[in-house]
């Protein structure tokens, strides 16, 4: 057993998975691989039952990012893996990004809550997406700066890298989620509300091959894609609040932002979408999920 475990979750991108699990089986620094399949109806479940050095776990239904990532880390903690290394099945890791962050940790002494990938597109430019925000201030722990470590706030679940004992005691993502937002409450947590230093790793690099390299904004997406908004509005509602009120105030700020873009310059379906806004924000007041922890002892 390897020290890290690097925990995918999948859902009907067999292709993508192929990528994502050949890219780290040529890490430099070997890693068990953990897959948490999502009910994937494309045969990923037939192709991942030949392999025998991947630990395939099967959903009985999606559970979207947020519920196979609140699966896989459980059960890399539970095994007793030291470090778990989270991406998507379109992610797809330089050879070296694994012992990049392993790096890291030894200059860090371990001190740290997390650890950022740089996440590029197909283009080698970034991936807006996955944009982490870093501290305003250019000085925090800038002793760091020449290994390439950046203090940051939060980031996505595209190549985030943590140990098992921070992941013992924040807890694990929240399923309820289902997609949007788990990521950055669960980095946000530890950062914020756990203030423990996390940084992004500038010399560890992922690929994030997405179809397009685009944000999400709702006054101008495309109407196929809005049903979304309805979590991502409602997650942050229960994210920011944690928060306090300067947290909730950001939020709030945030929903008009998008009430005013949606109806000012929305692309078709105006009303509909600056109504997704203003539903979730009252929705995600009584939206208050539970935090699960993973029991001490190793299977």
């Amino acid at each position: 057993m390897n020290s890290t475990c690097a925990v995918v979750v999948t859902y009907n991108r067999l292709d993508m998975l192929r990528e994502c699990v050949a890219a780290l089986e040529k890490q430099t620094a070997s890693c068990d691989i953990l897959v948490i399949d999502n009910a994937s109806t494309d045969g990923t479940n037939d192709w991942l039952s030949t392999l025998n050095n991947i630990i395939n776990i099967r959903m009985p239904e999606n559970t979207g990012g947020a519920g196979g990532f609140n699966k896989g880390m459980r059960e890399a903690a539970e095994r007793g893996y030291e470090y778990i290394w989270l991406m998507d099945d379109d992610t797809i890791p330089c050879a070296d990004a694994l012992e990049k962050l392993l790096e890291a940790d030894g200059i860090l002494k371990g001190n740290y809550g997390w650890l950022s990938c740089v996440p590029l597109w197909k283009d080698g430019k970034v991936c807006v997406i996955n944009k982490q925000k870093v501290y305003a201030s250019y000085f925090e722990d800038i002793q760091f700066l020449k290994h390439g470590l950046l203090r940051a706030v939060h980031a996505t679940f595209v190549g985030l890298f943590v140990r098992r004992e921070t992941v013992m005691k924040a807890g694990l993502p929240i399923k309820e989620f289902f997609i949007w937002g788990d990521d950055i409450e669960y980095t946000r947590r530890i950062s914020v509300r756990m203030k423990l230093p996390c940084y992004v790793s500038g010399q560890s690099i992922v690929t994030h091959a997405m179809k397009e390299n685009s944000g999400g904004n709702i006054a101008v997406d495309v109407p196929e894609r809005l049903k979304r908004y309805n979590l991502a509005f409602r997650n942050e509602n229960y994210l920011f609040r944690q928060e306090g009120l300067k947290g909730f105030c950001y939020y709030f700020a945030k929903c008009g932002k998008y009430i005013v873009l949606s109806l000012a310059k929305g692309k078709g379906q105006r009303l509909k979408r600056a109504g997704i806004v203003i539903k979730q924000f009252f929705a995600g007041l009584f939206f208050n999920p539970k935090i699960e922890y993973v029991k001490d002892g190793i299977k």
